[in-house]
């Protein structure tokens, strides 16, 4: 059948589509070559890809999908995302929690209506939205929850402003901390020890911290390292113990140092990274997990201090990347992080047209798709979805993509996703054609 007018349906509803659907002449990009399987035929059974051949794939009963010449691309994986803070600064301190939930469900859809499937939630309570995507009532990528990033006192998740009064004297910490869930804050071994097995108790496919300062935060410019190396370590062993690792927010050599000393496996942002603590993190199989996205804007309700730390952050962003490739760093992930910043995060996929200032096409879809799947399988015993992502072979999960142009050659094409990504699937079932 040619591709229908275009819907975008529930995964309730996708359900009743047939168990079987076969895509025939699409030019396949499958996550990790530079060349395109060109007409080429996928079959999809279930949740997995099946087949992908360039001979002609019997499917006798199968719903048939002429691709018309279109590229097929796996579907994107954002690795640093808040999906449960995207109200603004005002919203997320005096909004109703219910309110909150309902406008998450919302941003989720946002996500997967532009082609981006999975997601790893870099801070937020996202436990509940991630099961009402994964049993259908709402549609959404997939998400792998880190549960509230851990941070230390007068760290980035402590959002207190200096004359807030201190807990020693009735002072007490932000909403998000006390009541939503979106961030802890704890000191010393036994309290980040327990934080951590909060969050593994609950579901995290991966456990956040922050090890240095953050732009979002008052108390701690970004040349600050957060935490004591034993309290970092209690965390990674603890994570360990579940088979799971730990990514850390850090701008800092210094932070990111201590973080891979003790076995963090995912450094995120990085911005002011010099060469030989880079070339460190990829000698210790390091992630890095950088975007751009956010930098390019100041988000609502910045202090002056704040909006100064925003632009050091940016200014950061071309000698890490530049180092990068002078290196050869290979293992980077693709997120937007944009948060509290309602009005920006209709702009999420303009990360790919920002990257393509150092990295090529090519590139840039490796990191938004096959490099996320690799990332995302670090969580092992924690996976919620256990399978390869991001790629494009028998036995992968059926999230796909076909496209109205070839991103291999000009990723801004993904920036039109109402004109150009002409059919998204996730599972095996199709949420929007056109």
């Amino acid at each position: 059948m040619a591709l229908a007018a275009a819907t975008f349906a529930s995964p309730l509803l996708a359900q009743d589509d047939p168990a079987r659907t076969l895509f025939t002449n699409v030019h396949v990009f499958d996550g990790t070559n530079k060349e395109l399987i060109e007409n080429a035929n996928v079959l999809v059974e279930g949740k997995l890809i099946k087949t992908v051949s360039t001979d002609a794939i019997p499917a006798e009963g199968a719903t048939v999908i002429d691709g018309g010449g279109r590229v097929m691309t796996p579907g994107f994986i954002y690795a640093h995302e808040h999906i449960m803070t995207q109200a603004s600064a005002p919203e997320l301190l005096i909004q109703d929690d219910r309110y909150l939930a309902i406008l998450s469900s919302t941003i989720a859809r946002k996500y997967l209506e532009r082609g981006i499937t999975t997601i790893r939630d870099a801070a937020g309570n996202s436990y509940g939205l991630k099961a009402a995507i994964d049993s259908g009532l709402v549609p959404g990528p997939r998400i792998y929850p880190s549960g509230p990033m851990i941070s230390q006192t007068s760290g980035h998740a402590d959002h207190r402003f200096p004359t807030t009064p201190t807990t020693f004297a009735g002072g007490s910490l932000d909403v998000m901390v006390t009541r939503r869930g979106d961030f802890v804050v704890v000191d010393g071994v036994s309290e980040v020890l327990k934080a951590t097995r909060e969050n593994l108790r609950r579901g995290s496919s991966q456990i956040k911290i922050a090890v240095g300062g953050g732009t979002g935060s008052i108390s701690d410019p970004l040349e600050v390292t957060e935490f004591l190396p034993e309290e970092i370590s209690a965390i990674v062993r603890a994570a360990g113990d579940f088979g799971t690792y730990v990514m850390a927010h850090v701008y800092n050599s210094n932070g990111i140092r201590r973080a891979v000393d003790a076995g963090v496996k995912s450094i995120e942002h990085a911005n002011l990274i010099d060469e030989d603590t880079l070339q460190y993190m990829m000698d210790n199989d390091v992630w890095l997990s950088p975007q751009v996205s956010v930098y390019t804007f100041i988000p609502p309700g910045y202090t002056k201090g704040q909006a100064a730390k925003h632009r050091q952050a940016f200014a950061g962003l071309d000698a890490l990347f530049t180092s990068a490739k002078k290196i050869g760093f290979e293992n980077i992930a693709f997120g937007s992080d944009i948060i509290s910043s309602p009005d920006q995060i209709e702009t999420m996929l303009g990360e790919f047209e920002k990257r393509a200032e150092w990295f090529t096409p090519v590139e840039i879809m490796r990191q938004a798709t096959s490099k996320g799947g690799e990332l995302m399988a670090l969580s092992n015993v924690m996976n919620p979805y256990p399978g390869k992502l991001g790629v494009i072979e028998e036995g992968a999960y059926a999230d796909l993509l076909l496209i109205d142009g070839n991103p291999l050659e000009d990723v801004a094409v993904i920036l039109d996703f109402e004109a150009n990504i002409d059919l998204i699937m996730k599972d095996g079932a199709i949420y929007r054609t056109r």
